[in-house]
């Protein structure tokens, strides 16, 4: 909302070399008649006036109107009536700064900012409608095609002021301007899942929309069709380039995901979803579990895993086409969805120096999920030449990965459900002697961790260690939200007395534990 060179003259600042001033989308006041140059909507409209009907009337050369076309010099016209009622307009931006500068940007200062995120969707939607064009000429099918409803579980804008005013970082969560960047934690995501079930609880919906922005929306989206049990399709939708500007992509997202949800393309026989939680960007619908962000463009989204993946086609000009169904477990069927996740599990607390013991976690209450509860899920990552050493029996040696033994120590005194995802080699996961003993100490101190091959994978990651959970085609990422979503199923694992040194029972006890987890990675 940078201030209009229209507003800058007005009041005496230095007008911008812009040809033209943008235009932003407000709202009328009062009603006003404006006269429009006929045949100017187009440059070829006077070429085949003969086509047209009379214009309303004419415009003298003083700017008088007339009725019937005046002698000398006219400009025929349309007369059009403005009402406040009619919604949004676009027109010059005429605010300035509390001290009358110009609005350049969205701070006044590197402190105070004004917010650019939206507090709903529903400016958003509204402006989509008013504005946009579809492809054959006629306004954008959005309330002419379906009811919405909306809601904010996360939302990216926030009401700041007033006694209830809610504050960055606790009740809304931006990224833009980058120095006041907030990211919401393990406790949202839970309030998130409890209000995403609530809302489809009700049975109203014949599906849902979730915006988020470009980077992050593969992990909540893969989460919550882990988790939500519901019939309905989850469609996700970013933008690669900003609402307004010059080929915006976003916009158009969204109207295909409404095409996707009332075509019911996604609806087996009996009703039901039978794909999944998917995102829909560049007219077409990615699994959750499969799509990644790889660039900042559109067109910057890819199947990760190297098999599957597009399901849909959303068809341009025709309808949207369904061009396969995923076999992963998804949603209704998912075996970690909200109902099917006990109220209780296991957990371990204590240190690697002191000893662990198995405490209960409260994890699911009358609410939902318990945020506190939420399972912490870190990330290490393989790379060749590393400090590896062998130890005075010729054994490798762990006492260099000082980060992964801070981190077991850390969960153990924090987090009574944890566990790590291991990027190792591609596709096959495995990684230095070093980074998997530590690992091992992590196993039997009651943390899961699952083996994911580099980068994106294209293969599937086998596994070649029973303490160790194969992460099969997934990437870390990925990984980690599936991991989360089993602690919360399955609880820890049962710790070692001394995990450094388990018991061939406490190895065997272990390896029964973790099958359970791999059921889940091999289906979801």
């Amino acid at each position: 909302m940078v201030t209009s060179n229209k507003a800058r003259t007005r009041h005496g600042l230095p007008v911008g070399p812009e040809r033209f001033d943008m235009l932003r989308p407000q709202r009328l006041a009062r009603p006003v008649t404006v006269y429009v140059e006929a045949f100017s909507a187009h440059p070829l409209e006077a070429d085949a006036s003969d086509l047209y009907a009379p214009p309303d009337g004419w415009l003298d050369s003083d700017g008088g109107f007339h009725d019937e076309r005046p002698s000398g010099p006219a400009i025929p016209v349309f007369a059009i009536e403005l009402l406040p009622e009619d919604g949004l307009y676009p027109l010059p931006y005429m605010a300035r700064q509390l001290d009358g500068s110009a609005w350049e940007e969205a701070g006044a200062d590197p402190v105070a900012s004004r917010q650019t995120f939206l507090p709903d969707a529903r400016r958003l939607y509204e402006e989509i409608e008013r504005l946009g064009v579809s492809d054959l000429g006629v306004p954008v099918e959005l309330t002419s095609r379906a009811d919405f409803e909306f809601f904010r579980a996360a939302p990216s804008g926030g009401y700041t002021t007033g006694a209830d005013g809610e504050r960055a970082g606790r009740d809304f969560f931006s990224y833009y301007p980058y120095h006041l960047q907030s990211e919401p934690g393990l406790n949202h995501l839970a309030h998130v899942t409890n209000r995403v079930q609530g809302v489809l609880d009700t049975g109203s919906f014949s599906g849902v929309q979730w915006l988020e922005g470009s980077p992050t929306i593969e992990e909540t989206l893969y989460w919550l069709g882990l988790l939500i049990d519901t019939h309905v399709p989850i469609v996700g939708h970013t933008a690669q380039r900003r609402h307004g500007s010059t080929s915006a992509d976003g916009d158009r997202n969204i109207v295909d995901g409404v095409k996707y949800i009332a075509s019911e393309i996604a609806l087996g026989n009996d009703g039901d979803d039978q794909v999944g939680a998917v995102v829909i960007v560049d007219e077409l619908a990615y699994t959750a579990r499969d799509v990644t962000k790889v660039d900042a463009r559109p067109g910057g989204y890819e199947v990760a895993g190297g098999h599957g993946g597009i399901v849909a086609d959303l068809g341009g000009y025709g309808p949207p086409q369904l061009t396969f169904r995923p076999a992963r477990n998804h949603t209704h069927c998912s075996h970690v969805r909200l109902p099917e996740l006990p109220t209780e599990v296991q957990g371990v607390t204590g240190s690697l120096d002191g000893g662990i013991a198995i405490t209960a976690v409260k994890t699911k209450d009358e609410n939902g999920l318990v945020p506190d509860a939420m399972p912490v899920v870190t990330l290490t990552k393989y790379g060749r030449y590393a400090l590896a050493q062998l130890g005075e029996d010729g054994v490798p040696s762990a006492d260099d990965e000082i980060e992964l033994f801070a981190r077991i120590n850390a969960n153990l005194a924090q987090n009574a459900l944890s566990g790590i995802v291991c990027e190792g080699m591609s596709p096959f996961a495995m990684a230095e002697p070093t980074k998997n003993a530590a690992l091992s100490v992590a196993i039997y101190s009651g943390m899961p961790v699952v083996r994911v091959g580099r980068g994106n994978t294209g293969g599937m990651a086998y596994r070649t260690d029973p303490a160790f959970v194969s992460g099969n085609n997934l990437t870390a990422t990925k990984a980690r939200i599936l991991l989360m979503a089993a602690l919360l199923k399955l609880g820890a694992l049962p710790p070692a007395k001394d995990p450094f040194r388990p018991t061939p029972a406490e190895r065997r006890a272990t390896a029964e534990a973790v099958i359970q987890y791999q059921e889940l990675f091999d289906t979801h």
